[in-house]
């Protein structure tokens, strides 16, 4: 099935996740989908790893956390959550050396609190982790040190226009 991508979300300089200037980063992109899902694309390293050629369960977690908690910004664009709540359920590995793509969902959303889901969907369609979370809204000086701006930009590489998923 094909989703039409309808925007590209803002990375960071040294998030994990997702910074550009950070040489140990995810280099996530998050793209907002047609029907208000995002997907997150990862590029896991070596460094990444578990037991080889497996991205370590915790870098795993990490994806899906990022990928949920800015599904919120698709309906809401000014929302900031933090992680109040995780539960993730590993199926199967997920290997390195390839890119890596979750899909997340918000499922609740309330004026404090927001709750969503989300897979890491490997390249022949099978889920491979699966999770659940809750994230409280604040405001970004509540959430980080300093001019916060400077370290949230666009993602200026060319997104797809479609994803098969």
């Amino acid at each position: 099935m094909s989703r039409t991508v309808v925007a590209a979300q803002n990375v960071s300089r040294m998030c994990m996740v997702c910074g550009r200037d950070n040489p140990w980063s995810l280099k996530a992109r998050f793209y907002e989908l047609e029907d208000g899902e995002l997907l997150g694309e990862f590029d896991p390293l070596d460094e990444h790893q578990s037991y080889p050629g497996r991205v370590h369960g915790g870098v795993s977690s990490a994806m899906l956390d990022e990928t949920i908690g800015r599904a919120i910004n698709i309906s809401d664009p000014d929302a900031w959550g933090v992680t109040v709540e995780l539960s993730v359920r590993f199926r199967k590995p997920v290997p390195t050396g390839a890119p890596v793509r979750a899909i997340g969902r918000i499922t609740k959303d309330s004026k404090r609190l927001f709750e969503g889901s989300g897979e890491i969907v490997l390249e022949d369609g099978t889920v491979a982790v699966e999770a659940t979370g809750r994230y409280m809204k604040l405001p970004i000086d509540t959430i980080a040190d300093g001019d916060f701006t400077a370290e949230w930009f666009a993602d200026e590489r060319e997104h797809p226009e479609g994803v098969a998923l």
